[in-house]
């Protein structure tokens, strides 16, 4: 996985896991700022993450940003 892919992986887990929607809508933000600026395309690897986050989270299938918090904490230990 190149370094440009890792970030967006974390990045895309992150913004899954968060419930703080002041961070969602500055991240909003921030991509509808660059939009103009650039066309985002999805390959089709990430479209099905995208679809199966969808379902997850129609089967409350989550994790509060703090079970993540604490899985990584003994994960990275």
């Amino acid at each position: 996985m190149t370094g440009l892919e890792s970030i967006k992986n974390s990045l895309i887990d992150r913004i899954l896991a968060t419930k703080n929607e002041r961070l969602l809508n500055a991240i909003s933000n921030i991509f509808e700022s660059t939009q103009a600026e650039e066309i985002l395309s999805l390959t089709s690897e990430q479209i099905e993450m995208l679809l199966m986050s969808e379902k997850d989270f129609e089967k409350g299938n989550l994790v509060s940003e703090s079970e993540l918090n604490k899985t990584d904490s003994e994960w990275m230990s």
